[in-house]
Protein backbone atom coordinates (compact mmCIF):
# COMPACT_ATOMS: atom_id res chain seq x y z
CA UNK A 1 0.00 0.00 0.00
CA UNK A 2 1.80 3.63 -1.20
CA UNK A 3 1.23 6.03 2.08
CA UNK A 4 -0.53 9.20 0.99
CA UNK A 5 0.49 12.71 1.84
CA UNK A 6 -1.42 14.41 4.29
CA UNK A 7 -4.12 17.16 2.47
CA UNK A 8 -2.65 20.52 2.28
CA UNK A 9 -4.21 23.22 4.59
CA UNK A 10 -6.89 25.36 3.01
CA UNK A 11 -6.05 27.91 1.09
CA UNK A 12 -7.06 31.52 1.84
CA UNK A 13 -7.17 34.27 -0.32
CA UNK A 14 -4.46 36.72 -1.10
CA UNK A 15 -5.63 38.74 -3.92
CA UNK A 16 -8.75 40.54 -5.46
CA UNK A 17 -8.81 41.83 -8.95
CA UNK A 18 -10.85 44.58 -9.83
CA UNK A 19 -11.46 46.21 -14.16
CA UNK A 20 -11.39 49.49 -13.88
CA UNK A 21 -11.93 51.92 -16.65
CA UNK A 22 -9.40 54.50 -15.03
CA UNK A 23 -6.63 53.21 -13.18
CA UNK A 24 -5.52 56.83 -11.25
CA UNK A 25 -9.13 57.16 -10.43
CA UNK A 26 -9.56 53.93 -8.66
CA UNK A 27 -6.80 53.99 -6.97
CA UNK A 28 -7.59 57.50 -5.59
CA UNK A 29 -11.22 56.44 -4.93
CA UNK A 30 -9.65 53.08 -2.76
CA UNK A 31 -6.80 55.25 -1.21
CA UNK A 32 -8.90 58.52 -0.35
CA UNK A 33 -11.87 57.01 1.05
CA UNK A 34 -10.86 53.32 2.38
CA UNK A 35 -7.04 54.46 3.45
CA UNK A 36 -5.88 51.66 1.25
CA UNK A 37 -1.96 52.12 0.21
CA UNK A 38 -0.65 51.62 -3.38
CA UNK A 39 2.59 48.69 -2.87
CA UNK A 40 3.27 48.84 -6.90
CA UNK A 41 1.69 50.27 -9.65
CA UNK A 42 2.16 50.62 -13.96
CA UNK A 43 0.31 51.21 -16.78
CA UNK A 44 -1.64 47.97 -16.55
CA UNK A 45 -2.24 46.99 -13.17
CA UNK A 46 -2.06 48.92 -9.09
CA UNK A 47 -1.59 46.78 -6.26
CA UNK A 48 -2.97 48.23 -2.94
CA UNK A 49 -2.49 47.15 0.81
CA UNK A 50 -5.43 45.75 2.12
CA UNK A 51 -3.61 44.11 5.20
CA UNK A 52 -1.65 41.46 6.36
CA UNK A 53 -1.69 38.79 3.21
CA UNK A 54 -4.15 41.04 1.63
CA UNK A 55 -3.93 42.48 -1.56
CA UNK A 56 -6.69 44.29 -4.14
CA UNK A 57 -5.26 44.49 -7.80
CA UNK A 58 -6.32 46.79 -9.51
CA UNK A 59 -6.56 46.24 -13.13
CA UNK A 60 -6.81 48.49 -16.69
CA UNK A 61 -9.51 46.53 -18.52
CA UNK A 62 -8.76 45.10 -21.58
CA UNK A 63 -4.64 45.74 -20.21
CA UNK A 64 -4.57 42.15 -19.72
CA UNK A 65 -5.51 40.49 -22.78
CA UNK A 66 -1.60 39.54 -23.46
CA UNK A 67 0.80 36.93 -21.35
CA UNK A 68 3.09 38.93 -19.14
CA UNK A 69 6.49 38.13 -19.95
CA UNK A 70 8.80 38.42 -16.64
CA UNK A 71 12.45 37.60 -15.85
CA UNK A 72 10.59 35.07 -12.81
CA UNK A 73 7.73 33.53 -15.61
CA UNK A 74 4.83 34.48 -17.27
CA UNK A 75 1.28 35.78 -16.12
CA UNK A 76 -1.34 34.39 -18.70
CA UNK A 77 -4.13 36.69 -19.95
CA UNK A 78 -7.42 37.67 -17.87
CA UNK A 79 -9.49 40.54 -17.93
CA UNK A 80 -13.29 41.33 -16.80
CA UNK A 81 -16.41 43.04 -17.53
CA UNK A 82 -19.26 44.26 -15.70
CA UNK A 83 -19.54 45.08 -12.18
CA UNK A 84 -18.09 42.62 -9.65
CA UNK A 85 -18.45 42.53 -5.89
CA UNK A 86 -15.73 42.69 -3.21
CA UNK A 87 -16.36 42.81 0.51
CA UNK A 88 -13.91 44.26 3.56
CA UNK A 89 -13.91 43.17 7.23
CA UNK A 90 -14.02 45.61 9.48
CA UNK A 91 -14.71 45.43 13.44
CA UNK A 92 -18.55 46.23 14.28
CA UNK A 93 -17.35 48.69 16.65
CA UNK A 94 -15.90 51.09 13.48
CA UNK A 95 -18.67 50.57 10.95
CA UNK A 96 -19.98 53.83 12.41
CA UNK A 97 -16.76 55.93 11.80
CA UNK A 98 -16.96 54.09 8.28
CA UNK A 99 -20.65 55.45 7.88
CA UNK A 100 -18.92 58.98 8.45
CA UNK A 101 -15.65 58.58 6.44
CA UNK A 102 -17.91 57.42 3.38
CA UNK A 103 -20.35 60.42 4.15
CA UNK A 104 -17.56 62.86 3.93
CA UNK A 105 -15.84 61.50 0.82
CA UNK A 106 -19.17 61.77 -0.83
CA UNK A 107 -19.94 58.13 -1.05
CA UNK A 108 -23.70 57.25 -1.27
CA UNK A 109 -24.80 53.96 0.66
CA UNK A 110 -26.69 52.15 -1.62
CA UNK A 111 -28.24 49.02 1.02
CA UNK A 112 -27.49 47.94 4.52
CA UNK A 113 -28.10 44.61 5.96
CA UNK A 114 -28.32 42.90 9.19
CA UNK A 115 -27.55 39.60 8.91
CA UNK A 116 -29.19 36.36 10.95
CA UNK A 117 -25.70 35.90 12.98
CA UNK A 118 -25.40 39.46 13.85
CA UNK A 119 -23.10 40.95 11.51
CA UNK A 120 -23.62 44.16 9.60
CA UNK A 121 -23.02 45.37 5.96
CA UNK A 122 -22.77 48.54 4.31
CA UNK A 123 -23.25 48.40 0.19
CA UNK A 124 -21.64 51.36 -1.54
CA UNK A 125 -20.33 51.80 -5.19
CA UNK A 126 -16.41 52.15 -6.34
CA UNK A 127 -16.20 54.63 -9.92
CA UNK A 128 -16.82 51.83 -11.75
CA UNK A 129 -19.58 50.50 -10.59
CA UNK A 130 -18.34 47.56 -8.68
CA UNK A 131 -20.32 46.71 -5.66
CA UNK A 132 -18.21 47.64 -2.44
CA UNK A 133 -18.87 46.33 1.16
CA UNK A 134 -18.27 46.69 4.27
CA UNK A 135 -18.99 43.84 6.80
CA UNK A 136 -18.74 43.53 10.13
CA UNK A 137 -18.15 39.87 12.19
CA UNK A 138 -21.21 37.66 12.32
CA UNK A 139 -22.01 38.08 8.29
CA UNK A 140 -20.52 33.91 7.69
CA UNK A 141 -20.16 31.21 9.85
CA UNK A 142 -16.37 31.62 9.34
CA UNK A 143 -16.26 35.34 10.16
Amino acid sequence: MVARDAAPARPKVLETALYVDDLARAGRFYGETLGLEPMTQDSRMWALDCGPASVLLLFRRGGTLETVELPGGRIPPHDGAGPAHLAFAVAARELPAWEARLAECGVAIEARMTWPRGGESLYFRDPDGHLVELATPGLWANY
